[in-house]
């Protein structure tokens, strides 16, 4: 699965509201299941959070990657936020994140769950692909970073 099929951009939500970690998860969950007419809200926040009580998943400067897996879905489903104010996240290093990519994986697809994050923490060693993604104004133009990037990526693994 390549990652601009997980966060397509009817998926992605610019200039999130939200000011602390409880409110994003709700408000990008809200966006995902209006903009795909699936009714699986409370299952994913269930799933986040069942993640989140393990430890914080606002793992790197300014970014987080709230992930769960649940037996309801037969198929990954991603969403991306980006907060130009920040949120409050509780993130390992204590600082706000401004980019959340958050994702639901089947109960029994583990190597696709760990494949995702894989990948996402490929383009995230690119501190470019940061800089690019928060600047941008429109789900369209964010995904196309998303495009870019993942395609340097594959790129140079051949």
């Amino acid at each position: 699965m390549f990652l601009h099929d997980l966060f397509r951009p009817e998926y992605i939500k610019i200039d999130l509201e939200s000011e602390d970690k409880d409110e994003a998860f709700e408000e990008m969950i809200d966006h995902f299941c209006h903009a795909s007419n699936l009714n699986i809200r409370d299952d994913f926040l269930k799933a986040l959070w069942e993640r989140e009580s393990k430890m914080s998943t606002g793992i790197q400067k300014g970014i987080a990657i709230p992930h769960g897996i649940s037996p309801y879905i037969k198929k990954s489903y991603g969403v991306l936020g980006i907060s130009s104010k920040g949120i409050d996240y509780d993130a390992l290093d204590g600082e706000p994140v401004y980019l959340l990519f958050m994702f639901l994986a089947p109960i029994n697809e583990n190597e696709q769950h760990l494949r995702i994050l894989k990948q996402l923490s490929g383009l995230l060693q690119n501190p470019q692909f940061y800089i690019d993604l928060q600047t941008q104004k429109d789900a369209q133009s964010a995904y196309k970073i998303i495009c870019k990037y993942e395609n340097i990526v594959i790129a140079l693994d051949k």
